[in-house]
């Protein structure tokens, strides 16, 4: 019965154009399953995983199947490009750029891509075919899409010209309220930091963002640290480490860069376990939060 209630909600929901919503060059827009769950994880480079059709960390009202490598915040930078790329486009068309446009674009090879280099058009063939390869179920509240996150793509490698092709069923994880807009320069100071760029994700999708326990933080970012630990004892131990080591210097880092662009953003770790977050919310947050008091 869910199911098909999911499934009408989802043709009604591409009833009405395959064209991604609009926003601004200054942000990247995304759908929320996908920054409050570990698809894009915030994990150490090295040799990627590969999961079968497992079940991926998210937060409640998100169910992510996915089958594929690893995801990580740098493949996130690559498919947010793609995105904005695809913004003024019916989804299903194809669409045309070089690899330094697209480098560029997501702030490879410093200043103006002055520095892009053959490493660098190797790695996007390398995230572009892992994005490829990807299969994804993703229910997002009463919405749902299945598929890979790029449909197709070709490469003319005399010209480094790509024409790419989204899926146009992707546009239900576009619904209305089911995406947001992340701040790109905010995101760029972060550059180096993944799981300060995880949870400057995360928290851009919440108008308030509530209390979360740290041991929570650490399944939904996906980090694999405490992996490995065979008793409750080890596991409290290798989860305080991962805070003091990983979580609070994240951030601190994403508090800098929020304030830095003029925002405001504090935050808390309350009794060492219970992590509170407090930030500005978006024009568009602001109205849903006007609407809910209204509501009442």
């Amino acid at each position: 019965m869910l199911e098909e209630i999911c499934r009408r909600n989802t043709e009604r929901a591409l009833a009405v154009g395959t064209q991604l919503p609009g926003w601004p060059e200054s942000m990247r827009g995304v759908p929320n399953g996908v920054l409050r769950s570990a698809l894009f994880g915030a994990i150490k480079r090295g040799k990627r995983g590969f999961l079968q059709r497992q079940p991926i960390a998210s937060l409640e009202g998100v169910s992510i199947i996915y089958t594929g490598a690893r995801l990580d915040q740098s493949d996130l930078d690559v498919w947010e490009g793609v995105l904005h790329l695809s913004r003024c486009s019916e989804l299903g068309a194809r669409i045309e750029f070089t690899a330094r446009g697209l480098l560029r674009l997501i702030g490879r090879g410093g200043h103006n891509g002055e520095s892009i280099g053959k490493s660098d058009r190797e790695w996007l063939k390398n995230v572009l075919s892992r994005l490829k390869a990807t299969s994804v179920e993703i229910q997002q509240g009463p919405y749902a899409y299945g598929g890979s996150l790029i449909d197709e793509y070709f490469r003319d490698d005399s010209s480094g010209r790509y024409g790419l092709i989204l899926n146009p069923r992707m546009k239900a994880i576009f619904s209305r309220d089911g995406w947001t807009q992340l701040d790109w320069g905010i995101r760029s100071l972060l550059r180096g930091h993944p799981l300060a760029q995880w949870l400057h994700g995360f928290y851009s999708t919440h108008a308030s963002p509530f209390p979360l326990k740290v041991t929570t933080l650490h399944r939904l970012c996906g980090s694999a640290s405490g992996g490995e630990a065979q008793t409750p004892v080890q596991r409290n131990k290798a989860i305080q480490d991962w805070r003091d080591g990983s979580l609070i210097p994240a951030l601190k880092a994403l508090e800098i860069a929020v304030n830095r662009v003029g925002q405001s953003l504090s935050w808390d770790i309350a009794g060492g376990a219970l992590v509170k977050v407090n930030r500005d919310p978006s024009k568009t947050q602001q109205k849903h939060l006007r609407m809910k008091l209204v509501n009442r």
